[in-house]
């Protein structure tokens, strides 16, 4: 068997390097893009501008940092895990819970801004990220078959 079938056989293709960096980047401006209009529908809605959490700034780097961590611990468990789909099914949603927990505490403190309502749009920002990391990972960073 020569190199290159050896590669085929040993997992999915996985895109090249600039592929993934660009599916990255755009995998960024569309979350980003998307959390853009959650913050307008939250203010449109009533959310103060005093809710710094809603301004761009703020929700757009860490709407990089999400999708850049998610992609770091996608690679991560590609690389390490037996079973990586089954282990990414159980962590996706708890860790998505656990980014839920700061939103919490937020509600509950007196910052200025803070309504149930501008948190919930926090919230659903996360799982925006999430709805949009999840699908270009599967294509950018694909899980091999389980290992033995």
């Amino acid at each position: 068997m020569n190199e290159q079938s050896t590669a085929r056989s040993a997992g999915p293709a996985r895109p090249g390097g600039a592929v993934v960096a660009g599916g990255l980047v755009a995998t960024a401006v569309v979350a980003v893009a998307l959390n853009a209009a959650v913050a307008a529908i939250a203010h449109a809605a009533g959310a103060s501008d005093d809710f710094e959490q809603l301004h761009f700034a703020d929700y757009a780097l860490l709407t990089v940092v999400g999708v850049l961590a998610g992609a770091g611990g996608w690679a991560l468990v590609r690389a390490r895990a037996a079973r990586p789909a089954r282990v990414l099914r159980t962590w996706i949603p708890v860790i998505l819970l656990v980014t839920f927990v700061p939103d919490i505490l937020l509600g509950l403190s007196d910052n200025p801004g803070t309504s149930w309502g501008a948190v919930i749009a926090l919230m659903l920002m996360h799982l925006v990220v999430a709805a949009v990391a999840v699908p270009a990972f599967r294509f950018l960073l694909p899980l091999p078959g389980d290992r033995g």
